[in-house]
């Protein structure tokens, strides 16, 4: 996903005959991380001293001149102008703008399945032809004396914008809470619980920038891989030259943009409405339709999804786009998909493991002992604490065999990346925690010292704000988190936050917390599902939040925006952004029937929000110690522990043996956490991905390299752009209007949109149905 670029005023960086070439190799992950541990090694003992050396020496210039990374001194440019206008009126109106608009779409298409999710390549590249067109047609005028105009379109102003489109653009996580606590919990807060629980969970995280920009934003090794194809467009964009490799000829990126955004657009209609079955083209299924294992191993639904094809890209791309995710990370997230999802789920669902016969393969929804869907309301008490007699008088909880399997792979990627990272990179990690603070600063933190620095008051004052906000929402609404719970969340994350930061900024992988969180909270306050979905709530999304803040922090260190701008623009527009989210998800509850609710006749079926009410289930009400202690239904799973820690160790030491060996091409932390969307995404989601991924990223890129770095991306945010907004206009104007009457005799009920709901995969049939009056599983429980 390396992009190499050039700058205004840094034009001889696009110069290089050597460019093209380093770009192929920096998308080849080994040859990436070789050469970043070669010069991490070479720079060790320079850098983290801190001395002097020879003004000869190569290092010694790279240091003065320019970053001694050659993946940034390739994207980002070694030079800067201050008085390049940043904080202007254009760049404040366009970015609050997409502040609100962007995650209020995300926020409408989240609940639907499949969703469309508008990346922040969609508003960096939208940005730049409005940012244009407002420098050539707004009069030049002042207010206040602030330039309405202040010139022509700046590289700053358009990094300013995207930041504040995409800072907050995805769903707040503490909306999932609010969902749930509705939907199934019958909990319905107003509105200032819910704007004081987003406002808290979303901005907290920032308050911990002041600790985190000393160590994963100043210093140099500090690289944050993934904002180097962000710097990349950006001086694409901005530049004369395309980056590495000139201008091809042809059409241009902006034309290219919307010839493909209107295609999509228009292409959409035919398997969002008019031909759904071209989406959920599971047409073995179609073939024998009540022929239980084809469905179960075909299905899309509820199966395992082998009939391979989908014509909708909004399935294709409901984990991501295919066409931004390298190669490498594709294929092994295939390979992990393939292995234990259509290699060895089937194996033990088949073989009856955990009474898997008797539910659907996939799903995405808990059972009780006589194959019904579980019914929490039965073992929880008026205050929705945990009733253990009413527990041992219904039944224990039962989940598909691809969810138990997700959260044993959930388990594993805890231990791999852990393993992973310290095997690999346990000298760049231990070397930047003794040079974090004496590092030998390079160019771009030289140029840095222009523009005033954050005081640390400030983030003093977020965290006081943002705290008193959770404390009262705990407090006066009875959610039955206690405040030093609350507090010991916010620990965990606090405790995490270095280290795994690092550990994404060198490696690009982040450690997840969910599981940690749940477990914590699991086993010391069980039987209370508010409480834990609340309590992994800050304790996951704080950390997440907060290395979103140093992430774009470093872009802006990048790009050379000043901090006090990139401070209040992310502030901001994570508060605008967390209001209209929860706006939307109100009118949504409000003016959409049957939401949430299975067979919701435009797809908003909520399908994360019912993961993430069976994850409070298993680990608030019924408690993990219930489902993985030893003796309980899931004990098995624990292994996955084991496996997770293993299975790197065995690729280090087979490779130090065989280092040419195709083994050295597997990366375990990706093979186990590459599929934790499942549930509720399925085979439908990952196995067409996987293929669009091949042909662009593998054959394209190879065979057309310059095709590919000048349109690749475009094409992705085309495509995004195009199926949002044309979902969102069939909805609109063919679904909502009319009680969804339009159409509903005609087009609704042709065999091509009703063929894929008539099968045993649609409807979630399982392989052995329970008599009536008798259970399975064990005859007693606790």
């Amino acid at each position: 996903m390396y992009t190499y670029s050039s700058d205004e005023g840094a034009s001889t960086l696009c110069e290089s005959p050597t460019k093209e070439k380093d770009l192929e190799s920096l998308h080849d992950s080994a040859s990436y991380m070789d050469a970043f541990r070669i010069s991490l090694d070479d720079l060790e003992d320079t850098s983290s001293t801190g001395k002097s050396v020879d003004d000869h020496d190569p290092i010694a210039r790279m240091l003065e001149e320019d970053s001694p990374y050659p993946e940034v001194r390739a994207a980002v440019a070694n030079t800067d102008d201050p008085s390049i206008p940043v904080s202007t009126i254009r760049a404040w109106c366009l970015g609050l703008i997409w502040a609100a608009v962007m995650p209020g779409l995300n926020q409408f298409f989240y609940f639907r399945y499949p969703s469309v999710t508008i990346g922040g390549i969609v508003a960096q590249l939208l940005s730049f032809p409005l940012g244009r067109l407002w420098a050539r047609f707004m009069p030049r005028v002042s207010i206040f004396g602030v330039p309405l105009n202040p010139g022509p379109f700046t590289v700053k102003e358009h990094v300013l914008i995207t930041i504040m489109a995409t800072v907050g653009s995805g769903t707040a996580y503490a909306t999932d809470v609010v969902a749930v606590q509705r939907v199934y919990y019958n909990q319905h807060f107003n509105f200032s619980y819910q704007w004081m629980l987003v406002m808290s969970t979303q901005l907290i995280g920032f308050s911990i920038g002041g600790i985190t920009r000393r160590f994963l934003v100043q210093p140099s090794s500090m690289i944050w891989p993934s904002n180097l194809v962000t710097c990349a467009l950006f001086n694409t964009l901005h530049s004369a030259r395309y980056s590495g490799i000139g201008d091809r000829g042809g059409m241009s990126r902006e034309k290219f943009f919307f010839v493909c955004f209107i295609a999509s657009a228009v292409w959409y209609i035919v398997p969002g409405y008019l031909f759904q079955a071209l989406s959920y083209f599971s047409w073995m299924c179609w073939i024998m339709p009540n022929n239980v294992v084809v469905n179960e191993l075909f299905g899309y639904q509820h199966g395992l999804g082998m009939s391979l094809i989908t014509f909708d890209w909004a399935q294709i791309s409901y984990i991501g786009s295919p066409l931004a995710t390298p190669w490498w990370a594709e294929a092994n997230i295939a390979l992990g998909f393939v292995f234990f999802f259509w290699f060895l789920t089937p194996l033990l669902h088949f073989l009856n493991v955990w009474q898997g016969k008797y539910f659907p393969i996939s799903s995405r929804g808990s059972f009780d002992n006589t194959g019904a869907a579980y019914n929490v309301s039965r073992i929880i008490n008026d205050d929705l604490t945990f009733n253990q007699t009413a527990y041992t008088e219904y039944s224990p909880l039962y989940i598909s065999t691809t969810f138990a399997m997700s959260y044993g792979l959930s388990f594993a990627s805890i231990t791999a990346i852990l393993t992973h990272a310290s095997l690999y990179f346990r000298k760049q990690i231990w070397a930047q925690a003794r040079r974090a603070l004496h590092e030998q600063v390079d160019i771009h933190a030289r140029l840095m010292t222009s523009y005033r620095q954050v005081p640390d008051w400030w983030y003093t004052i977020i965290f006081v704000s943002t705290f008193t906000l959770g404390v009262t929402a705990i407090s006066i609404w009875p959610v039955g988190l206690p405040v030093p719970w609350f507090i010991l969340s916010l620990i965990v994350a606090f405790v995490y936050i270095i280290p795994i930061g690092m550990i994404q900024a060198i490696t690009n992988q982040q450690v997840s917390l969910n599981v940690i969180t749940e477990l914590i909270i699991g086993y010391g306050l069980p039987g209370r599902p508010v409480a834990m979905m609340l309590f992994k709530t800050w304790g996951y999304i704080t950390m997440a939040q907060a290395l979103t803040f140093t992430s774009d922090f470093k872009l802006g260190h990048y790009m050379k925006v000043p901090p006090r701008t990139m401070f209040w623009a992310q502030i901001i527009a994570t508060a605008i952004a967390g209001t209209a989210q929860l706006g939307v998800q109100t009118w949504m509850f409000s003016n959409i029937p049957d939401m949430c609710t299975r067979g919701q006749k435009s797809g908003f079926i909520c399908p994360t929000t019912e993961t993430f009410h069976t994850a409070s289930v298993i680990w608030g009400v019924i408690g993990p110690a219930r489902q993985f202690s030893a003796g309980q239904i899931y004990f098995g799973l624990l292994i996955f522990f084991v496996v997770g820690a293993v299975c790197p160790a065995f690729v280090y030491f087979f490779t130090r043996k065989y280092p040419n060996s195709f083994v050295r091409n597997l990366n375990f932390p990706v093979i186990f956490s590459g599929t934790a969307a499942i549930p509720p995404a399925t085979a439908i989601n990952y196995v067409p991905w996987a293929i669009i991924g091949f042909i662009f990223q593998f054959v394209i890129r190879r065979r057309n390299f310059s095709w590919w770095a000048k349109y690749n991306y475009v094409l992705s945010a085309s495509l995004d752009a195009g199926v949002s907004i044309s979902a969102l206009l069939v909805f609109f104007i063919l679904q909502y209007p009319a009680n969804g009457s339009i159409g509903a005799n005609t087009l609704q009920k042709w065999w091509g949109n009703t063929v894929f709901m008539n099968t045993a995969d649609a409807r979630g049939t399982a392989l052995l149905k329970i008599p009536d009056g008798q259970h399975i599983g064990p005859s007693t429980w606790s």
